[in-house]
């Protein structure tokens, strides 16, 4: 298939919020409480939240520009493509690059909503959150319909207050809400627990995709303070391995065997061995641990519960099969560092080179169609819908690299301290 025949559908990329975005949505008793942007005198801006200053990472908003000038400090909405936080731009770009729909995870509540967690006042926090659900599905998706697929933010610190939140939200056509890797690391009980049942059911009655993005616990696989950044980005899919492993070994799957839960952000090339490994640790130790699949291997548990999702992955391309073709989603990963944007179709075809149609089809956009309930044809047709269509709609659109002046932030030294930098870039 040629780049410009491809539809892409990506199920992982990033919102940066907009100064305004709760404007229109707070309860006015909040409205002086509610997050708002402040400029520093170093020009950075920052949300302001109950005493909390919460930057923008740069490594989250660096769409459009030199790999040189990534890093982590602090930015600018001025320094920053607009599309990282203007619906209207973001389109622009998206379709520039060939994206028909996005998926967009929160930046500043962090990828799984436990910034309000955090908060002391709970009445403030649940207020918050859903003025937050609320811009993200009527003014971001909904003011272009067929664009985007939904989302919505849990509220972790009550099941029972979640589970309401999941049917509020599928109301409003909502079919998937971000969800932390290990509740444990943010003190909440584990998903072993069966604290979180309300919450399963509310997923599984409303047919809601619980998305757990790597890093949304706070925490990522970091080896020593001192050791390069290098090997905390090269660890990052461990915490969705160790993610993976928790959710599968947990009495969720018995439970709740209806559940649906993608892997966002992962990977897919280790998918194999981890498979593999399921099945020899139950084979060989299941009749002293007490695991019971009934008739099912844990491969098989696992391909009926998890979506798999990767930016640019040949190896798991390639083994696609060993996998499952039905558990593989694309993903652009706009506006961070990983991101294949504005020419991911034309990456994709290198990755996927001798894949047929068929295949190509279940993972560019299909699989994604059918996991989140979503039909973007029901706005647009399939020919309109092409990486080639849409990249002629918008034709001369800007997406050309640019340089922003670098000088008013300090980079992280060498030798830094790597676990600190850690929880900064997953705040």
């Amino acid at each position: 298939m040629q780049p410009e025949d491809m539809i892409l559908i990506s199920v992982d990329d990033h919102v940066v919020e907009p100064p305004t975005m709760f404007d229109a949505h707070i309860p006015e008793r909040y409205r002086d409480r509610a997050p708002r942007i402040h400029r520093r005198r170093d020009g950075s801006d920052v949300w302001m939240f109950e005493g909390q200053k919460i930057p923008n990472i740069g490594l989250n908003a660096v769409a459009g520009r030199p790999k040189e000038e990534y890093g982590v400090e602090p930015t600018a909405f001025d320094e920053m493509r607009p599309g990282c936080w203007d619906v209207a731009e973001r389109v622009k770009d998206m379709s520039a690059a060939g994206i028909l729909a996005s998926m967009n995870f929160p930046s500043f509540p962090s990828f799984s909503g436990r910034l309000f967690n955090a908060t002391e006042d709970k009445d403030l926090a649940l207020a918050v959150l859903r003025a937050y659900n609320d811009w993200h599905v009527d003014e971001w998706c909904g003011s272009h319909p067929g664009r985007f697929i939904p989302m919505g933010l849990p509220v972790l610190w009550d099941p029972e207050l979640a589970a309401a939140e999941v049917a509020r939200l599928a109301a409003k056509g909502v079919h998937s809400l971000t969800f932390t890797e290990n509740p444990a690391k943010l003190g909440l009980p584990s998903f072993h627990s069966d604290h979180w049942d309300p919450l399963w059911r509310a997923l599984v009655e409303h047919d809601v995709v619980l998305s757990v993005h790597l890093g949304s616990s706070g925490e990522l696989v970091v080896t020593a303070p001192d050791a390069p950044m290098d090997v905390m980005i090269t660890l990052q899919p461990m915490n969705i391995c160790q993610a993976a492993a928790d959710l599968l070994w947990s009495r969720i799957p018995k439970q709740f065997p209806d559940l649906k839960i993608a892997l966002s952000e992962g990977g897919t090339g280790w998918i194999p061995y981890f498979l593999d490994r399921l099945d020899r640790t139950y084979d060989m130790h299941h009749r002293w641990t007490g695991q019971d699949f009934g008739d099912l291997m844990p491969s098989d548990v696992f391909r009926r519960h998890f979506l798999t999702c990767f930016i640019a992955d040949e190896v798991g391309i390639e083994l696609r099969h060993k996998i499952g073709i039905d558990n593989i989603a694309w993903e652009c990963d706009y506006p961070h560092s990983d991101s294949s944007w504005p020419t991911p179709a034309e990456e994709l075809a290198v990755a996927a080179a001798g894949v047929g149609d068929e295949d190509l089809n279940k993972i560019t956009y299909e699989n994604a169609m059918r996991w989140y309930s979503f039909d973007p044809f029901a706005h647009r047709s399939r020919e309109a819908s092409t990486v080639g269509a849409l990249r002629a709609e918008v034709a001369g659109h800007d997406v050309s690299v640019r340089s922003f002046d670098k000088g008013r932030f300090e980079r992280p030294e060498p030798g830094a301290d790597l676990a600190a930098l850690a929880k900064t870039a997953t705040a």
